[in-house]
């Protein structure tokens, strides 16, 4: 007597890719997320732009990360809520 075959995985695959591509374009947190890649001076005026708009007591706004690139250059992820409380 033989052992059964193994079952078709490609089911679940097609199911565990649905279910990552959604991950992706949907924080668990409730938190939108834009990230920037600008010259220093630049980024200083963009994080200002964002809580000039989109208040921090309000929408939770901050700098998630930020790190330094070569050439003076600054990538930061800015974060907050969708909508005022």
């Amino acid at each position: 007597m033989r052992p059964p075959s193994r079952p078709s995985l490609d089911g679940l695959k097609k199911q565990l890719d649905r279910s990552r591509a959604g991950q992706a374009r949907l924080p668990r947190d409730g938190f939108l997320r834009e990230t920037f890649v600008l010259p220093r001076a630049d980024a200083r005026l963009k994080a200002r732009e964002w809580f000039d708009r989109f208040p921090k007591q309000a929408y939770w706004t901050a700098i998630e990360s930020w790190s330094e690139r070569p050439g003076d250059v600054i990538e930061f992820t800015m974060r907050r809520l969708p909508a005022a409380d």
